[in-house]
């Protein structure tokens, strides 16, 4: 392969990596509190329900 093949892909894997690890380093955990909690596990055991009754 010619070397301007090479530096294109290497860019590009470059671009790649870079972008995931900016969004690794942008994402942050969301402040919920326990009330929150607890209606989001109540929705999740509801939806496991109704796909269980589906199926």
């Amino acid at each position: 392969m010619p070397w301007y093949a090479w530096l294109i892909m290497i860019l590009a894997l470059g671009s790649i990596l870079g972008s995931l690890m900016l969004l690794r380093d942008s994402a942050r955990k969301l402040p919920l509190s326990e009330e929150q909690l607890k209606r989001i596990r109540e929705r999740n055991v509801e939806q496991d329900a109704k796909d269980a009754a589906s199926r």
